[in-house]
């Protein structure tokens, strides 16, 4: 819909209240006297000296009927009235009975032979002022109600019901109708609360999709919690009441409970950096590492695991420095958690390979495992949080199911993407990348 400018559309009103009324005259004036002149055309002004000259050649004629009748004829036919009276006031000729008030006073002149008065006449033209000052009053009229309808149409009744729009929005009511208006001031407007409530559906979606998970978050941990908790309390009771005579049976007992312990603290670990990303959503502090050196940490921190499960690790590093933007601490737990899964789920005695390198503008890493690999039914929700397919669900190998989530979410956070898929020669494949920074 074409759309015009507030001061556009008030000028428009301004020319119509000057010309509306105008037209009214003009057009009052020439049905009254056919023509468009206020002032006696030609055609007027030849009638009225022909008049004149009639009335003064025949000062004997006045009061004989049959020049009355025909002096009637030809002023009806030239559209005028004329009135004669004597040297004392007496009517001698009227053309019209009607008042004379109502008519144009064109003429007045006495008549005077021999140096004595013999009447005087009045010429009239028809005085259409009145029906002029009437159909201007129309016109403005008209033209006051024309704006005001106008007016009411695409300024008053828009801004009432975006009025009342505001009202709904601050009770929380997002279904609202927002009018349409050929103003462009008021059309820029709606568009904006059109944004707005388009804004505010969006963030109340997203407000009721992180309720939902945290709440499925939430009851799924206390679940996974339980578990650990309830082992490691059966093992406390049982050295506790002597249920383990020997030291080899009381060095497993606590054996199982380090280990139940350490689940649990990985789960709380866990747990914790999962409902801190909202708030790293707001922002991370940035600075400039180099992503082999994250790497590489968090190998040495790995190497004690995978030399108890004899898995060695095969590293391919690029010669040249992938230096990213990012927080090292964060990128620190995604390749801890990455490598640590691997770790878990690759057989003894068996290899995982790691490589880094740049492409184009890009840091690429790859962690390449070769154990069972993902089953084709759980890529594409691997990335769910708490989500563990059956197969991979027991306590020894499965965690608690967060670890890829926050491990993607932090990637995301630093501009970049992850991915899992199975290698063509076996075992698990985790693909990621993260923008180079740019060296000025």
């Amino acid at each position: 819909m074409k759309t015009i400018r507030i001061r556009n559309f008030i000028i428009l009103f301004f020319l119509l209240l000057l010309l509306l009324p105008w037209i009214f005259l003009v057009a009052a004036h020439l049905i009254g006297t056919k023509t468009v002149s206020f002032q006696l055309n030609d055609t007027q002004q030849r009638n009225l000296s022909e008049t004149v000259h009639l009335i003064e050649t025949n000062t004997e004629n006045w009061t004989n009927q049959d020049w009355q009748h025909q002096f009637q004829s030809r002023l009806k036919s030239m559209n005028m009235d004329v009135k004669i009276l004597s040297a004392t006031d007496q009517e001698i000729f009227r053309s019209n009975s009607k008042d004379t008030d109502t008519l144009k006073k064109t003429e007045q002149f006495t008549i005077i032979q021999d140096g004595k008065v013999l009447g005087k006449v009045f010429i009239y033209l028809p005085n259409s002022r009145d029906i002029q000052i009437i159909a201007a009053f129309t016109g403005l009229l008209l033209a006051f109600f024309i704006i005001a309808y106008e007016m009411r149409k695409h300024i008053l009744k828009p801004l009432e019901k975006m009025s009342l729009a505001a009202r709904q929005i601050a009770k929380g009511d997002l279904d609202v109708q927002l009018p349409n208006s050929r103003i462009t001031e008021i059309a820029d407007v709606r568009d904006g609360f059109k944004i707005m409530v388009g804004g505010l559906n969006e963030s109340f979606r997203k407000q009721v999709a992180l309720e939902e998970e945290r709440r499925f978050v939430i009851s799924a941990v206390a679940h996974d919690l339980r578990t650990p908790l309830f082992a490691l309390r059966g093992y406390l009771d049982g050295l506790e009441q002597g249920i383990a005579h020997s030291p080899e049976k009381v060095a497993k007992y606590i054996e199982v409970c380090k280990e139940k312990s350490a689940q649990l603290d990985r789960l709380v670990e866990d747990l914790f950096t999962f409902t801190k990303m909202e708030y790293l959503k707001m922002g991370i502090e940035k600075n400039g590492i180099d992503l082999v050196d994250v790497i590489q940490k968090s190998i040495d921190s790995l190497y004690p695991i995978a030399n108890e499960k004899h898995i060695s690790l095969n590293i391919d590093f690029s010669p040249e420095d992938c230096i990213i933007l990012g927080d090292v601490h964060l990128l620190e737990r995604v390749m801890t958690n990455l490598l640590d899964n691997a770790v878990r789920h690759t057989p003894r005695h068996s290899k995982i390979f790691v490589k880094c390198y740049k492409e184009n503008n890009k840091a690429t890493f790859t962690i390449h495992d070769t154990g069972r690999g993902f089953d084709l039914q759980d890529l594409h929700r691997v990335f769910e949080p708490l989500y563990r397919s059956e197969k991979s669900r027991n306590r020894s190998t499965g965690g608690v199911g967060l670890g890829l989530t926050i491990s993607q979410r932090i990637i995301k956070l630093h501009g970049g993407d992850l991915a899992v898929d199975n290698h063509s020669n076996g075992g698990g494949l985790v693909t990621g990348w993260l923008p180079l920074a740019k060296i000025n």
